[in-house]
């Protein structure tokens, strides 16, 4: 009887300790999720600024760079660690959760004094990561209020700010501070060959991820003056490589952000420093010089957040193996296949930029207007042309992340006369919409945020437009040749393999909208000249002559001076000052041709394509016939005027190519010296 009374206890025991073990899971399961959750909305707990600097400065791998660094001086110990200490102190972040919330005051005022609105797509795909991940985000870089902007949506919506890695011409009396105890944590703008600054620099990035802390970086390192991309900027990137290869507590995932405007407060500015006006320089007083513009209208802003890119992705398809650095040296180089990574996720981080990007009213209406003669349309035909770029984007999506605002026709028209871009000139036989005064430079600005999105429906269109008639095989091989120069500049997604499919679709679109019309036996024509689709063909064909001018350009000035005859600096600096009176001349001096990294970006890529092979001593740049055979594609795309114009701009002699580069030579010593 006893026995069988104690066998159901034994039960209850055995009930009891399966609960209990079941709540405790139950509770360390919770305990992680809430912490989880806490970290992606607060961020990770710090350690004061002065703590954190110690910390620093006495690491493994800090001893090791201050003892290289007392050897290489010649100082001691204790004074390359002072000089270690002073170097951190300059960088670190001091983050104050009031300053935070004072500033998300002041921006949700100052927001909505100077835009209608922020808006803000695919955020979700953020949210989903934050936990489980270590954020880097890598927004493009078109205004000194993007890292607030950015910063601010990411707070707003309930989640941890990333530490931004700000340049330290931003480090100004009052505002500096400010920055440093928000989001910033502030590095030289140079530091090359001082090893022991370096070195601390990794370290702070290494604690930073280490602690899952959400960092920010420009990736194009600067502002854009163009409205384009910027060739990518790799060292903080290889920065966030080295560290996750050292040692790794959350996986990192790159957030692609395209910020877009639809006025920019240093527009005027932009084109003044591209015509080559000094660089202004940041401070409180410039700042309160923008404030002086609170009344202006701004248009809405505009962030998207792209298709995140995973760093494990990365290193499965280069191999790089995890964990395969020392966890207690900064100075590891990274082998050639993590180099070729980083190189890699560089160029992909800008593509997804692109692929996020906002097709905006103000960006439609630079792109129509600034096609036109004159820059101006008559309103009828406005809207005709606004709606053509919207159906073009619509039925052949750039990207599945791109956004097309959903306005009317007549609505952007409208939008455009309020926010006094455009102006509206009534007339008897039909309204004309034209740019405002002196507004052209700035509107090309907003065009090239969305060059990219219909460039190379513009490039086939002035294949077609440029020869009347075209066979599609010779305009197939035409594209192929010339479109590496194109993905070089505008970050173009589509890979060179696929790229008959690609432009077989585009073909099959402009077909679709009438735009061009197909013959017999593979051969393309314009539609009827006195047509409205053969009005509308000339204005899509527009926008990729000026890229094409600047490869044509540069091309003649190489063939006309010879293989091994001048230094890619050299190269780059007279296209450069050609540009500029192509420009004046020819141009309505748009500023295009003002912009040295259109030319940089162009040399690099027939260099990468070894079109263009370099001397490492000389830097002498030498070539073959293949650069004449590119030249030749020129009469298939410009106008035989345009074509004479480049031959004539491009056609200097060795005196002359002499006197310009001692000027050019002059002016940088005086500028550095300016600097120094």
């Amino acid at each position: 009887m006893g026995d069988a009374d104690e066998a159901p206890n034994y039960a209850l025991v055995a009930t009891a300790d399966s609960n209990r073990e079941l709540v405790r899971m139950l509770q360390q399961r919770l305990t992680v999720y809430l912490d989880k959750q806490r970290a992606s909305m607060l961020g990770p707990d710090l350690s004061d600024r002065r703590n954190l600097v110690d910390k620093l400065v006495y690491s493994p791998a800090i001893k090791h760079a201050i003892e290289a660094e007392a050897v290489e001086s010649g100082i001691s110990v204790r004074e390359a660690r002072v000089l270690a200490k002073g170097y951190a102190n300059e960088m670190v972040n001091d983050y104050s959760h009031s300053i935070v919330r004072g500033f998300y005051k002041f921006l949700t005022w100052l927001w909505t004094q100077l835009y209608d609105g922020v808006e803000v797509h695919h955020f979700e795909r953020v949210r989903e990561l934050a936990t489980d991940y270590e954020l880097v985000y890598v927004p493009c870089h078109r205004s000194h209020v993007d890292y607030l902007l950015l910063s601010y949506v990411i707070y707003k919506r309930g989640l941890s700010i990333p530490y931004v890695a700000a340049g330290d011409n931003l480090d100004v009396p009052v505002l500096g501070p400010l920055l440093r105890g928000a989001v910033a944590f502030y590095i030289r703008r140079s530091f090359r060959g001082n090893a022991l600054y370096t070195a601390v620099l990794r370290e702070y990035m290494h604690t930073l991820i280490t602690r899952n802390t959400p960092i920010e970086y420009f990736i194009e390192g600067g502002r854009s003056r163009s409205g384009r991309l910027l060739p990518p900027k790799m060292g903080m990137l290889a920065m966030t490589v080295h560290s996750q290869l050292r040692h790794s507590e959350k996986p990192v995932v790159f957030i692609p952000t395209y910020i877009g405007y639809e006025r920019i407060m240093e527009g005027g500015t932009y084109v003044g420093e591209l015509k080559g006006k000094p660089k202004e320089s940041e401070s409180l007083l410039g700042l309160l010089k923008v404030g002086r513009k609170i009344e202006r209208i701004f248009g809405n802003v505009h962030l998207s957040f792209g298709t995140p890119l995973h760093l494990s992705d990365f290193m499965t398809k280069f191999d790089v193996p995890a964990n395969s650095l020392p966890t207690d040296r900064t100075d590891t180089p990274l082998d050639d296949k993590a180099s070729a990574m980083v190189d890699n996720i560089g160029v992909k981080i800008m593509q997804h930029i692109n692929k996020a990007a906002v097709v905006t009213p103000v960006s439609l209406l630079s792109l129509v207007l600034l096609s036109a003669p004159k820059a101006a349309l008559d309103e009828e035909i406005c809207r005709e042309q606004i709606a053509l770029y919207q159906g073009l984007a619509q039925q052949l999506s750039y990207s599945d992340d791109t956004v097309i605002t959903d306005m009317s026709p007549q609505q952007i028209i409208d939008y455009g006369i309020k926010l006094k871009l455009i102006e509206r000139t009534p007339h008897i036989l039909g309204d004309i919409i034209q740019i405002a005064g002196k507004q052209a430079a700035l509107l090309s600005y907003f065009r090239n945020n969305i060059l990219h999105v219909f460039i190379l429906l513009s490039f086939l269109s002035a294949l077609v437009a440029r020869n009347g008639r075209i066979e599609r095989s010779r305009l197939d091989n035409i594209a192929k040749q010339l479109y590496p120069f194109l993905q070089s500049e505008l970050f173009l997604y589509y890979p060179a393999h696929g790229l008959a499919d690609t432009l077989n679709k585009k073909v099959d679109s402009l077909l679709s909208h009438g735009l061009i019309v197909e013959l017999s036996d593979g051969v393309l024509s314009v539609p009827e000249s006195n047509s409205k689709c053969y009005q509308q063909l000339q204005v899509l064909a527009t926008p990729v002559g000026q890229s094409l001018e600047r490869y044509f350009m540069t091309l003649a000035l190489l063939a006309q001076q010879g293989s091994g005859n001048l230094t890619e600096s050299e190269v780059v600096d007279l296209c450069h000052l050609l540009g500029q009176r192509l420009s004046v001349l020819y141009a309505d001096d748009i500023p295009d041709f003002f912009d040295r990294a259109l030319f940089t970006s162009f040399i690099s890529a027939l260099t990468r394509l070894d079109y263009l092979q370099k001397d490492d001593e000389t830097g002498v740049l030498t070539f073959d016939h293949r650069i004449n055979d590119i030249a030749s594609h020129a009469k298939y795309v410009l106008t035989p005027d345009m074509m004479q114009i480049l031959q004539q701009v491009a056609s200097l002699d060795e005196e002359e190519i002499t006197h310009a580069i001692t000027e050019i030579s002059n002016k940088k010593q005086r500028k550095f010296g300016r600097k120094r």
